[in-house]
């Protein structure tokens, strides 16, 4: 009869097991396809974004040596435009494309279709490799600190527009929040086929190094995240 209870015992810890592992189951199942869900809507959104946004500036890029890449960055690329050599200061050329550009450019981003969804908008001061002793003797320190003073000049000059002093103070605040501005030195310069030096092991092209770019992060991000490692946890 002892042994009859011994196996009766060893009998419910395997049902017990079994039901474990099914909710286990079950609720890796329901975390994959809401991570799914999210992922979904995420590309989805980006998509739009890029959309509307290569649809606003379609007839502008060309003259202003910009381009609208999938990664929802707006590339400004004729370096003669943008700074004098050496120098973090913005020339009025530039100043009129930022005068146009910026209030379109915000007004897409700050949509109800958008607003919630963006993370963060970068501005990127981009360099080559060429030494700038004025900042520090190591080329890269020394483009590092010009590349973010460039960036810093944007958004200070941004942030002086007229479009920018019409915000409510809880739309500035919230620009506040999202806008960085980054200094990249030549960290990401680009060879003849806008590709980046450090993965096509091309020559550099200094011309086209020499750059701003704006750039959007979407949320979404830390769902991706998340989807990851359930995936690798699943190995």
């Amino acid at each position: 009869m002892a042994k009859h209870n011994v196996w009766m015992s060893v009998s419910d810890m395997m049902t017990g097991l079994m039901v474990i592992f099914l909710f286990v189951a079950v609720a890796y199942m329901i975390q994959v396809e809401k991570n799914q869900s999210v992922l979904s809507e995420y590309v989805e959104n980006r998509r739009n974004l890029h959309d509307e946004l290569v649809k606003e500036f379609a007839g502008d890029t060309a003259r202003w040596v910009a381009s609208m890449g999938t990664d929802l960055s707006m590339k400004f690329k004729n370096p003669e435009v943008l700074f004098a050599s050496g120098s973090f200061e913005i020339t009025d050329s530039f100043k009129r494309i930022l005068d146009d550009f910026i209030p379109r450019y915000l007004g897409i981003l700050l949509s109800g279709k958008f607003k919630d969804r963006i993370k963060e908008i970068r501005i990127e001061g981009h360099t080559d490799d060429e030494p700038a002793p004025r900042y520090h003797p190591n080329p890269f320190i020394a483009n590092t600190m010009l590349s973010q003073l460039r960036a810093v000049s944007v958004l200070h000059y941004l942030r002086s527009m007229p479009s920018y002093q019409a915000y409510k103070d809880e739309e500035k605040e919230m620009l506040e929040y999202l806008f960085t501005a980054n200094g990249l030195s030549y960290g990401k310069a680009v060879d003849d086929n806008d590709e980046y030096v450090y993965i096509s092991k091309k020559s550099i092209n200094r011309a086209k190094s020499r750059r701003v770019e704006f750039r959007v992060i979407t949320t979404g991000e830390e769902a991706i995240d998340e989807f990851l490692k359930i995936k690798d946890n699943a190995k």
